[in-house]
């Protein structure tokens, strides 16, 4: 029970803790809608996941203890935030409400965005690792580790679609719109830099 409260209370301060999931998920649930916003969720429960696996197998020793394996993925985190960044800078396509929901094409890359920017964040990677290391006993069952990744990919999923719920909301929705521009360069000036912070230290 104490290493479930232990692992329950990790996960929760590592959810709520604001960087790019967060940011990517304003920004698809303000632009796009609520399902939208919903589907970016469930993508980044399930990026979650591949931590997760390379994790409980081993992987990640190999990848913590590699300089060039984890360099590559910083690299690749940083650059994948830093492009989602850009786009939202110099995105010119004005937002109407009136446009109707998204379209099943929009829902896709909602969830296909959310998946890419959790399972390439360097910062899920050492919180998944630093949760079994630290947290997690030695000779735990494979069962067992698989349901507190379960756990850590479900807790993911309600923080963020409760985020994604609030930032649909016809009235915040509409305020956000009114000022897009303005919206849309806080947004990506913060994925710029949460980019640039993940290529120096690594983390979120």
């Amino acid at each position: 029970m104490t290493e479930l409260i232990a692992v329950a209370l990790f996960t929760i301060l590592a959810v709520i803790s604001p960087g790019a999931d967060f940011a990517m998920v304003t920004r698809s649930s303000y632009a796009q809608g609520r399902k939208a916003g919903l589907a970016a969720a469930v993508g980044i429960a399930l990026g979650v996941q591949v931590h997760v696996l390379y994790t409980v197998l081993g992987i990640a020793v190999i990848i913590s203890h590699n300089p060039v394996l984890f360099l590559t993925m910083r690299v690749l985190g940083a650059g994948y935030l830093v492009y989602l960044g850009y786009k939202s800078l110099t995105n010119t396509r004005r937002i109407s409400l009136e446009a109707g929901g998204p379209s099943t094409a929009s829902v896709l890359q909602a969830l296909r965005t959310g998946f890419l920017t959790n399972a390439l964040n360097p910062k899920t990677m050492l919180f998944v690792i630093s949760a079994f290391t630290q947290v997690v006993q030695p000779g735990s069952s494979l069962t067992l580790a698989f349901a507190y990744g379960a756990f850590m990919s479900v807790a993911h999923w309600l923080w963020f679609s409760l985020v994604a719920v609030f930032f649909s909301s016809t009235a915040l929705r509409t305020a956000m719109i009114d000022r897009q521009v303005l919206v849309d360069r806080v947004i990506g000036m913060a994925l710029i830099g949460l980019g640039l912070a993940v290529a120096v230290t690594g983390i979120r």
